[in-house]
């Protein structure tokens, strides 16, 4: 697949239904503040704890290629932050720090029952 540009080269592109994986003319980019929610503030904070800032688990150019290589229908249905997440999510199993069962376990913990 090298050489192919992936769901986040759209530079400049509109697209229709279906076509780039569902991504659509977004529109205007809206000028004023964006309130970051709670959840968002602590996804920013992971990634700067984790990342270069931090404790160096991986460089910003792997953080990067995380979010870039989401399957369209992924990219495209996320917000900028859940990319992080699931960004994070990656990075973290390929390193070495968490496992997929130690992640899924913690997320079947904090579920409502």
């Amino acid at each position: 697949m090298a050489g192919m540009p992936g769901p986040h080269d759209i530079g400049g592109k509109k697209f229709g239904g279906g076509q780039g994986g569902g991504a659509k003319n977004a529109g205007a980019v809206p000028r004023g503040e964006h309130v970051f929610a709670a959840w968002e503030n602590r996804v920013d904070a992971m990634q700067r704890l984790l990342g270069g800032g931090g404790r160096k688990v991986y460089c910003i150019d792997e953080l990067r290629r995380a979010i870039e290589s989401l399957p369209p229908k992924d990219y495209f249905s996320l917000t900028y932050y859940e990319r992080w997440v699931r960004a994070l999510d990656m990075l973290l199993v390929e390193k070495g720090v968490l496992t997929r069962a130690e992640i899924d376990g913690r997320l079947a913990a904090l579920r409502p029952r």
